[in-house]
């Protein structure tokens, strides 16, 4: 995918935030059951990057259903969305920073648990989604995680009923959609599709062990393919 296709989908997904952060807060308060898995992997302090963190869910999540001290840092770069993330943390020790992941610097770490949820459908470009996968990996602390997900939304029918036509004049990867969003204002954003083996080459260009891979979310149970990854001690 080249330089400007790029640019322009970010755009696009820019201005579907902007239009829908409210409605989306409304709709994303409650944890992800898939969450769940890296309870047990916590350091009795962690220190927290929470990449594309949006109204700040799976900090609260953490403080509410972990027994670790959570130093909590949010990147994001929508500010509607750190502002409900503000008041969401307001009595964690938590650190919010309005940034574009794939366009500004990361915050250096290290950190213990890097999250990257609901984040990686957005990244236009298979080279772009393992070049972030790669820059995070390298803020973990040694025995540090990095827990990602992928949304499945091409496997089921009521997601792709919600695809609309690709511009003509407009690049596209396998696996790249335009889909509407049906709450309160309409609006567009773009989504890839990550199959098996692309999320398997994410992996491997993460450089990190994976502790273990499953599907978690939603109706079915399996909206999201998550993957735990642990950097060597």
């Amino acid at each position: 995918m080249n330089d400007a296709t790029i640019e322009r989908l970010i755009a696009l997904n820019r201005a579907f935030y902007d239009t829908t952060a409210d409605a989306f807060d409304q709709t994303r308060g409650n944890p992800w059951p898939g969450w769940r898995v890296v309870l047990p992997h916590l350091p009795p302090v962690v220190r927290v990057l929470d990449a594309g963190c949006g109204n700040g869910r799976f900090g609260r999540f953490l403080a509410s259903e972990s027994a670790s001290q959570v130093i909590y840092t949010g990147v994001d770069s929508n500010p509607r969305l750190l502002e409900h993330a503000r008041v969401a943390l307001a009595d964690l020790n938590a650190r919010l920073l309005e940034r574009d992941i794939l366009r500004d610097p990361l915050p250096d770490g290290p950190f213990d648990v890097i999250a990257l949820f609901g984040v990686l459908h957005h990244v236009p470009g298979a080279h772009t989604r393992r070049d972030l996968i790669a820059r995070l990996a390298v803020r973990l602390a040694s025995g540090g995680m990095l827990f990602f997900s992928a949304w499945r939304f091409y496997d089921f029918e009521r997601f792709r009923r919600r695809i609309v036509p690709w511009p003509a004049d407009l690049n596209a990867e396998p696996g790249d959609y335009l889909l509407d969003w049906r709450r309160g204002e309409r609006a567009l954003r773009y989504c890839h599709h990550i199959d098996p083996a692309e999320h398997a080459a994410l992996i491997a260009a993460s450089g990190l062990r994976a502790i273990t891979t499953f599907c978690a979310d939603g109706e079915s149970s399996e909206s999201n393919r998550y993957s735990l990854l642990r950097r060597a001690s």
